[in-house]
């Protein structure tokens, strides 16, 4: 058998002749060397990963983790965080309704065990048999936090507006003459027209007359500030207090005075003490109560105590 190569290098025809047994040899070694390097390929296609690769993997994904980890750490510290925050406001909202309540409780004298603001509401009821137990998610525990605090300020705002009054109410009451200007003795003459101690004759008594014992405490019966503190005539050493609103209280023939002209005082001070000063029979008090200019009858104010 004979085959014919030809090649264009030198411009020639080279013929070449190789005999069936030459062929074979041929393919035999083309086989091989085929065979050869795809068994080589298949070798390192299927060879395992060296170690230090598997470790460099390792640490990635162990970096992967640790980041979830990380992540969802600081993301349940963040809500932690709000629920202490949350908490914190809700019982500083319940110190301060607690003692707004316990403040309230005094004001209109309530018995301690009958509102106590330390001790949780009274509360109850029968267990329903088959009744469904909730669980609460984070989202709805927060929703209820917050609904219980917009109910704390709604609630809080209400006590402040209710303290407001009753403080208004209470400074009304501390402003506007009530009670006796002595704390023991008896009534000796009344307001209106009378037979005069001195002249006998019918005049008009312009206050009520207190007799009690020499060098005892007169109070006043209103809080309000001193705009007299001296002698004047008729009263002796006379005290006059100016209690706003258009009061004004007096109170006379007093042995000795013991405040000053500009001086605030509170209901129930002592200002004064009992005597006979001035156009006086005996130890009392001449007390007078001048709404808006004009004397009215004081029994009124003593009574309303």
């Amino acid at each position: 058998m004979s085959h014919i190569l030809i090649t264009n290098r030198l411009g020639k025809t080279t013929r070449l002749y190789l005999g069936r047994w030459q062929w074979s040899i041929i393919v035999l070694v083309f086989a091989a060397l085929v065979g050869g390097t795809l068994h080589l390929g298949g070798k390192y296609a299927t060879k395992e990963p060296s170690p230090d690769f598997m470790l460099t993997t390792l640490h990635q994904e162990l970096n992967k983790y640790q980041d979830s980890i990380e992540k969802i750490r600081q993301h349940n510290n963040e809500n932690m965080n709000a629920l202490a925050l949350r908490l914190g406001e809700l019982k500083a909202h319940v110190i301060r309704l607690n003692a707004l309540g316990e403040r309230l409780t005094e004001k209109v004298s309530l018995d301690n065990g009958e509102f106590n603001f330390n001790d949780l509401p009274a509360q109850g009821g029968p267990e329903l048999a088959g009744a469904e137990v909730g669980v609460t998610s984070a989202p709805d525990f927060m929703k209820d936090l917050d609904d219980m605090a917009m109910r704390l300020d709604h609630s809080a705002l209400q006590l402040d507006v209710l303290e407001s009054l009753l403080m208004n109410r209470d400074l009304r009451d501390e402003v506007s003459p009530k009670g006796r200007p002595i704390k023991s003795g008896w009534i000796s003459s009344y307001f209106g027209y009378r037979n005069d101690p001195f002249s006998g004759r019918r005049t008009h008594h312009n206050g009520i007359d207190l007799a009690g014992k020499r060098g005892s405490d007169v109070i006043a019966v209103a809080s309000g500030v001193v705009t007299w503190a001296s002698k004047r005539y008729g009263y002796g050493d006379l005290v006059e207090i100016n209690h706003g609103n258009g009061y004004v209280t007096r109170y006379g023939h007093n042995e000795s005075i013991d405040v000053e002209v500009g001086s605030t005082v509170k209901k129930g001070q002592t200002i004064a003490k009992m005597g006979s000063s001035g156009r006086s029979t005996g130890p009392h008090v001449h007390f007078e109560v001048i709404r808006n200019g004009r004397a009215v009858d004081p029994m009124k104010y003593v009574k309303a105590s």
